[in-house]
């Protein structure tokens, strides 16, 4: 092969990548996508973790008693799947990641002999109505330094419902908040 052949052979080689390239940068201005704000993605309550300001206040603006008023302890059955993983809600169940939450609602706080978080041995006082929804919607805001790795419950009438079906995890339930 003499080289002009060579040259014409590469030649169209080196033709073929500039227009290769040129269109790829052709097609890249043509079909761009708006770049995102962050790499990653939100994990459920891991944004408002620690909330506090607007936000915070307007998910407790609704007074719990009327929020109980049109809670449904069924909803709320449904809602505490996830935390079967690491409580048990049945009468007399054993410890597992958590402590078991048969009776909770005016129990002592980190009452059971279980391993609790200095954060909750600190706490006094029994698990009201209201510490339970302020646990249930931010576990590091209520008890900084918990072992509790949920990242909260922003939704107040899912957490309404969730008290709801906790209340009913008892012998004799404990009254309703006066409206």
């Amino acid at each position: 092969m003499d080289s002009f052949e060579f040259n014409k052979i590469a030649g169209a080689t080196l033709g073929g990548c500039l227009f290769l390239m040129v269109l790829g940068m052709f097609s890249d201005a043509v079909f761009s996508r708006p770049h995102g704000g962050k790499p990653g993605y939100d994990l459920p309550g891991a944004s408002d973790h620690g909330a506090t300001g607007p936000a915070a206040t307007a998910a407790t603006a609704e007074p719990l008693p009327v929020l109980f008023a049109a809670a449904d302890p069924k909803r709320g059955e449904a809602s505490a799947k996830p935390c079967v993983a690491c409580h048990s809600f049945e009468k007399g169940g054993a410890a597992k990641v958590g402590p078991p939450l048969y009776g909770v609602v005016n129990r002592d706080i980190a009452s059971l002999g279980f391993a609790y978080s200095d954060a909750l041995k600190a706490k006094e006082g029994d698990w009201t109505y209201d510490h339970l929804n302020s646990f249930i919607q931010a576990p590091q805001t209520f008890a900084k330094g918990t072992k509790m790795a949920y990242g909260g419950e922003k939704d107040a009438k899912k957490r309404a419902d969730i008290i709801a079906y906790l209340r009913s995890l008892a012998d004799a339930p404990a009254p309703l908040p006066a409206p």
